[in-house]
């Protein structure tokens, strides 16, 4: 088991995988290393599953970091085609957190999940000793819709083309340079460019956008372990081989100087807010078109071939199975606290 983050593949097989409670005949898919939802199949509609904690962090102003925090867990859900349309959300809160905080945050949450058309139907709310930021709870998001309408995660076809948004590191730039400033030495221009790439860090309506654009095979939110993991978790759950050029990947601005000031791999690093998408080369212009005109950035960056494994520049790219952006936070804190 890696020491932060997901657990990896084998803790997942070993301790996870073999005990999933009944086995039931509605559920379609069940929990799967690298897939961000699961799915039921009730009275010929599909109902798209996802959970994830919640986590706010004081930092950011407690009004974004509610909308930061519900964007996560509804991205789960909008990478299987279906909208999100449902939440459940639970929150375990600090002591200290006030009841003027408290209602930022949730004033936030509801801001943006009535824009999307998200209701909340039932949760927990209470403040337990030995609760502390960011980690304050837990929330599950549903989505109902067609069968035919869902986006699986491993339905990458071989002569798909692949499609990147946004490129790596998103996440990792624009939370790290907000929350320790102080602790970047880059020219001012370079840390609001940085900084800026926190507004990017949600894929919910890149994902619902590109799924009523065309026929796309298959989506992934590239969140821990990064472009690189993600590409991996979708070649390896369809089965195929992915050849890639990294030319072809958007890198957004602030993203190398953060990363090399870091000492960070930026394609190993979370990204929330890129997506990995599979999708035939007959969709991929109108998939492209409704992405852009949004104003999300994408690159085709290579195609779907036999075979296994991801290739970039024709060279093998594992999984990096740790990302390291957790413990580029930890330094960083650690380093604010001393000085």
């Amino acid at each position: 088991m890696t020491d932060f983050g997901k657990v990896d593949r084998a803790f997942f097989d070993e301790y996870i995988y073999p005990n999933l409670g009944a086995d039931r005949d509605d559920v379609a898919l069940g929990p799967t290393h690298g897939v961000d939802f699961g799915l039921l199949e009730l009275g010929g509609r599909a109902v798209s599953i996802a959970t994830d904690p919640v986590s706010l962090l004081p930092g950011l102003g407690f009004c974004r970091a509610g909308r930061f925090a519900l964007d996560f867990v509804l991205a789960d859900v909008a990478v299987s085609g279906l909208a999100p349309s449902h939440l459940a959300i639970s929150f375990t809160l600090p002591p200290e957190m006030t009841d003027e905080e408290f209602a930022a945050v949730w004033g936030s949450i509801h801001e943006e999940a009535e824009d999307l058309g998200v209701s909340v139907v039932t949760g927990h709310t209470a403040r337990y000793a030995g609760c502390e930021f960011p980690w304050v709870g837990g929330a599950t998001a549903l989505g109902v819709g067609d069968p035919a309408d869902v986006v699986r995660p491993d339905g990458a076809r071989v002569g798909d083309d692949i499609l990147v948004t946004k490129g790596p590191a998103v996440e990792a730039t624009g939370l790290l340079t907000t929350l320790f400033p102080d602790q970047f030495d880059l020219p001012r221009e370079t840390l609001d460019a940085a900084r800026a790439r926190l507004d990017e860090v949600s894929c919910v309506r890149d994902a619902m956008t590109a799924a009523a654009a065309g026929d796309v095979h298959a989506m992934h939110d590239a969140t821990e372990c990064g472009v690189f993991g993600a590409l991996n978790e979708v070649a390896a759950g369809a089965g195929v081989r992915f050849d890639l050029s990294l030319d072809e990947i958007p890198v957004r601005p602030g993203v190398r100087e953060t990363c090399d000031h870091l000492g960070i791999d930026p394609w190993a690093a979370t990204t929330g807010g890129t997506l990995v998408l599979a999708v035939p080369p007959a969709e991929t212009d109108a998939v492209v078109s409704a992405l852009e005109s949004e104003g999300t950035p994408v690159g085709v960056a290579g195609r779907a071939a036999e075979g296994s494994g991801v290739y970039a520049d024709g060279e093998r790219v594992e999984h990096p199975d740790v990302d390291p952006s957790w413990a580029a936070y930890d330094d960083l804190s650690r380093r604010a606290g001393e000085s």
